[in-house]
């Protein structure tokens, strides 16, 4: 199998671990309740696990860009679908500019492998 679409698959399990990390912080009410703490913090070292094994095809700088661009759109996501969290205009701008540079790197940058 290609080693950069097997990175690229670490590092959508990365994404996705650490977007349901984030949605279980919010459930953990401030830690006050068990399950979902648990439930953050193993979601939270497997999306580290997964973005470490994502490095063995990816620049550090590159991965880090995109797991942290596309875990803020994706979080963004979950608190207005999920938790019924509203946004304004300009987060919606803000999170257009990060879907902008995500695009960016991946589409023109030399420093991704493709």
């Amino acid at each position: 199998m290609n080693p950069t679409l097997v990175a690229y698959g670490w590092l959508a399990a990365a994404i996705i671990a650490e977007v349901t990390g984030s949605a279980m912080l919010q459930k953990s009410a401030q830690f006050t309740r068990l399950w979902p703490t648990v439930a953050m913090g193993a979601c939270f070292v497997t999306s580290l696990f997964c973005l470490s094994m994502a490095l063995r095809g990816i620049p550090l700088g590159v991965a880090y860009a995109i797991w942290a661009g596309v875990g803020i759109v994706l979080t963004t996501a979950v608190s207005v679908v999920v938790f019924g969290f509203g946004l304004d205009g300009w987060a919606v701008v803000g999170i257009g500019l990060i879907i902008a540079g995500v695009l960016v790197l991946n589409l023109l940058s030399q420093s991704v492998a493709h």
